[in-house]
């Protein structure tokens, strides 16, 4: 793509040798989560850029068409289950691929790149980190689920094959119902992923405790 997606960066230090990319959740954008840097932990001798994007506005079909930053379009809801427009699906994933590219052009390498998403964020932080062609450092799914079995299906990569998982969830959820979550954990696994699953009776949220493992493992996968 010639053009990339807004974006909020923050780096723990100058020249930054690895890189997060960290997707928001429908109706948020990349300030969600920029304020959790300061609390994950991290290694101080680590210089981590993270890049929080600015999903597109579109209308989403599931909130009566309403206006919104949405990775991609809900069509409806049936039971539990999630009808997603899987060509929004690919478009997202073309400017989630951008981004990494880019971190590749300013000198970080895929396999020191993590994709990071909540909710509609970490469907396509799955989707991304299971299709991509070169070895990704890791994925983290926060309160999510896979959007399109069949996309995974089809465009998995061996490349990601065995890259490791922190998926967590909470346990009360109303959004993102948490058998969801365990649904997704489960494929991941199936694949072969190895899958880091935590719960908290929490809602539709992340929690302290949530934020600091996710910063140990964070810190594993830069070691």
């Amino acid at each position: 793509m010639s053009t990339y997606l807004p974006a909020i960066e923050i780096e723990t230090r100058p020249n930054p040798e690895f890189a997060v990319i960290w997707l928001h959740g429908l109706g948020a954008d990349g300030n969600d989560f920029a304020p959790i840097v300061p609390e994950l932990g991290l290694n101080k001798d680590k210089g981590i850029r993270f890049v929080f994007p600015h999903a597109p506005a579109i209308p989403v079909t599931c909130n009566n068409g309403y206006v919104m930053r949405a990775w991609y379009d809900i069509l409806f809801f049936e039971d539990i289950k999630r009808h997603a427009d899987r060509k929004g699906i690919e478009t997202s994933v073309e400017h989630i691929t951008a981004l990494i590219k880019r971190e590749n052009e300013r000198g970080i390498p895929t396999e020191r790149i993590l994709i990071a998403g909540f909710s509609q964020g970490g469907a396509m932080a799955y989707t991304v980190g299971l299709t991509y062609p070169e070895k990704l450092a890791g994925v983290i799914a926060l309160s999510t689920y896979i959007p399109s079995p069949e996309l995974i299906a089809e465009q998995a990569h061996p490349a990601n094959a065995a890259t490791p998982v922190f998926a967590g969830h909470g346990s009360m959820d109303p959004v993102v119902p948490m058998v969801l979550g365990q649904a997704a954990v489960e494929a991941v696994k199936t694949r072969g992923n190895p899958v880091e699953w935590h719960t908290w009776p929490m809602q539709h949220s992340v929690c302290i405790e949530e934020i600091r493992l996710i910063g140990s493992w964070i810190n594993q996968r830069f070691a």
